[in-house]
């Protein structure tokens, strides 16, 4: 017959060694907006557009972020690099807006939403890692296209950025044409991000797309069984 002492036995716990179970690598890294964002004037407005993929290093952490941010009624911006630090910029700039065009009793002007998104962007340049494009329409310029990386700011036709940007290089410079309808603007910005998104391992999900102009701002998210196909596809 088994005899009991009585003696209390401490439980140990299992533990798992760091070694037989290392932290995935992708829970220390930054997450990025690894993306494919674009914007255009046409005769009256402007078209915006991003891809919808975020990812940590190598793995995609949300496959349906829409990266179009409002900044006003009728101004958007596009983010790319860190997802954290492009929405920061976003909100600041969305509410200083705010702020602004109640102390002016209008609508404030792109030109100084995009000028708020670069000096934002230069006084922490070694803090933040974003690069916003700027877009929208106002009563004395209408349609405007303004790219803020690093602090510099410069008005554009068009832009594009993003790591799928590489890609698209030479279809955009071949593509675009002055006087372009809003029609042919929205399909230029599908293809634009179809063919990066193809390309691009960052890129990828559904196209959001974004038009602005007087009458205010339109968004459409295209689905991936809806883009459109092109040749390696």
């Amino acid at each position: 017959m088994q005899v009991c002492t009585g003696q209390v036995v401490a439980f140990q716990p299992f533990k798992m060694s760091e070694e037989l179970f290392p932290e995935p690598e992708w829970l220390s890294e930054e997450v990025k907006t690894g993306t494919t964002i674009i914007a255009v004037t046409f005769d009256g407005g402007v078209v915006l557009g991003s891809d919808s993929r975020v990812s940590a290093g190598e793995s995609v952490v949300n496959r349906v972020m829409n990266k179009l941010s409002p900044l006003h009624d009728k101004i958007y911006c596009a983010l790319s690099g860190s997802a954290a630090d492009a929405q920061t910029i976003a909100e600041i700039v969305n509410y200083q807006l705010d702020v602004h065009s109640i102390e002016v009793e209008d609508d404030p002007l792109v030109c100084s939403a995009a000028t708020l998104v670069k000096n934002i962007s230069y006084k922490y340049k070694e803090e933040l890692s974003a690069h916003l494009i700027v877009a929208g329409w106002d009563r004395k310029k209408g349609g405007q296209v303004y790219a803020t990386l690093s602090g510099l700011l410069t008005r554009q036709p068009f832009a594009i950025g993003g790591s799928g940007s590489f890609y698209i290089h030479g279809f955009v410079d071949a593509e675009y044409r002055k006087n372009m309808t809003k029609r042919e603007c929205q399909e230029f910005v599908v293809n634009a991000l179809t063919l990066a998104m193809g390309r691009d391992g960052s890129s990828g999900g559904v196209a959001y797309v974004v038009t602005i102009d007087k009458d205010g701002a339109e968004e459409k998210c295209v689905l991936g069984n809806e883009l459109p196909k092109f040749f390696d596809q």
